[in-house]
């Protein structure tokens, strides 16, 4: 399940992204992947690059080894699953729940544009489910629509200011996606205000991942006041 991300890096950002991979790698070693702390596998994970093959539990068996599916295979095998949905949407297109199954389906295949594509469609039905915007953030962001997953968590977030997946992904987005501590941080901060019945656990958990960013916003800014003549 842990990917690694690529966190923005241009002219003067090394330094910032190379602290935003040891912020990821921390909230994937901690258990946080991005949302699974609150509501599961419709959280969002960290975005691979999108040329890469990536792993999937159910390797094909390959020349006596294993083989790892490529995403052209793995395509290949969520349009044969997704067959019969699709046929069921040509008589009742605007059924969000089958067009969240398609998006499922795309999804958990790494075809992130086409689950983003059947999630937009059921989001469009249903604008106030929350846990829909925050499946289709997923998918954007996987998809390397860091603004577009951000404008989702904002929108789900004025229909429920106060949900807990909401702000914490959109924390982690903001941390791992633009290398924005400042914003991750307020977003957490948000989150524990405005959830006090979190269990204590969770509220360590977020206090912890809070703190790592703080320390390491800190010592940037110590590097940056060292550098200045």
């Amino acid at each position: 399940m842990v990917e690694e991300l690529t966190a923005p890096s241009t002219a003067g950002q090394s330094l910032a992204a190379t602290h935003v991979d040891v912020m990821a790698a921390m909230c994937l070693a901690a258990g946080l992947a991005v949302g699974y702390l609150w509501r599961g596998p419709q959280a969002i994970a960290p975005s691979p690059k999108p040329s890469a093959a990536v792993a999937s539990p159910s390797s094909l068996p390959h020349a006596g080894g294993v083989h790892t599916p490529t995403l052209e295979e793995m395509k290949q095998a969520a349009d044969k699953q997704a067959s019969p949905l699709l046929e069921k949407l040509k008589g009742d297109a605007n059924n969000s729940a089958l067009l969240t199954q398609v998006g499922a389906i795309y999804h958990a295949s790494h075809q992130f544009k086409e689950a983003s594509a059947y999630y937009e469609k059921a989001v469009q039905v249903d604008p106030g489910n929350v846990g829909l915007r925050n499946k289709l953030a997923s998918s954007l962001y996987r998809s390397g629509d860091v603004e577009g997953a951000i404008a989702q968590l904002k929108q789900a977030l004025r229909h429920d200011p106060k949900d807990a997946n909401s702000l914490f992904n959109l924390g982690m987005i903001r941390l791992q996606g633009k290398g924005d501590g400042k914003g991750a941080v307020a977003a957490w901060q948000q989150l524990l205000k405005s959830n006090p019945q979190l269990s204590d656990d969770r509220k360590a958990e977020v206090q912890k991942l809070m703190a790592n960013v703080l320390t390491t916003l800190s010592s940037q800014n110590g590097m940056e006041g060292a550098r200045k003549p």
